[in-house]
């Protein structure tokens, strides 16, 4: 464990994002992180996934995981919070899309323990495909 001081302030943030996630798309105007809608304007254009990257608090680099769609293997820096339960975040790998510079659903999944992260860097909201 590197962070052993962690005040759950990632945990507070992943957890903000997964409840945010799940909401409809009644907005608020804010900015951020943990601003309370997802889309870069309150629009009529629902986003379902605000993607994230997460550091190392050891090292510093980027958590990446392998995955794989249609037979072929790729390894992402990108992923969806699904849930968050203590200290412990189960993510979702999303492939980026190289057409429309988008994010893919992989259906693949880890779970990490939050003590490992020493930061979460929150990419533009999107909507993905996640059926």
């Amino acid at each position: 464990m590197c962070c052993d001081d962690n005040n759950n302030c990632i945990g507070d943030l992943l957890k903000r994002i997964a409840l945010l996630q799940k909401q409809d798309c009644d907005n608020n105007m804010s900015s951020g992180c943990d601003k309370p809608f997802l889309g870069p304007i309150r629009t009529f254009e629902c986003y379902n996934t605000r993607p994230i990257t997460l550091y190392n608090c050891c090292t510093g680099s980027p958590w990446s995981f392998t995955y794989t769609i249609n037979g072929v293997e790729s390894t992402s820096s990108v992923f969806r919070v699904e849930a968050v339960d203590d200290n412990c975040s189960t993510l979702r790998i999303l492939a980026t899309d190289a057409t429309t510079g988008g994010y893919t659903n992989t259906n693949e999944f880890f779970t990490i323990n939050l003590d490992c992260v020493g930061a979460v860097r929150c990419l533009p909201d999107t909507y993905v495909d996640l059926c």
